[in-house]
């Protein structure tokens, strides 16, 4: 990846100080507008790898998507993975946001201040 990369949604409130805050940078960035261009459950995999995190721990498990499919009783072990990410991919509403990736291969979901500081 050449540019840092932010998986943005413009209604979200983190999401747009997110980008603000890229845009502060003057840095070269694409942001992808992940409802309306998901990402696929290969992308969500490496977002993971690259996140250090599980699928359960990027999941909005309060909207109502989350609700339909009964996510509070999914499973959270190895086994399960695939059935979260598969559900991340189908509904991308439930990915958490804003999502920055960096050229250097980090990646943070940027909702607070201590991720947006690693942004500058």
């Amino acid at each position: 990846m050449a540019a840092t990369e932010i998986w943005h949604n413009p209604k979200c409130s983190k999401s747009r100080t997110a980008k603000a805050v890229l845009d502060e940078t003057g840095g070269d960035y694409i942001e992808r507008r992940y409802l309306d261009n998901p990402p696929t459950a290969a992308e969500i995999r490496t977002a993971l790898s690259k996140l250090a995190l599980e699928p359960w721990d990027i999941t909005r498990t309060g909207e109502p998507e989350a609700k339909e499919l009964g996510l509070a009783k999914w499973g959270k072990t190895p086994a399960d993975r695939d059935r979260w990410i598969d559900a991340l991919a189908a509904h991308p509403r439930l990915i958490q946001r804003p999502i920055v990736f960096t050229p250097d291969g980090r990646a943070f979901i940027a909702r607070d201040d201590q991720s947006l500081d690693a942004l500058r």
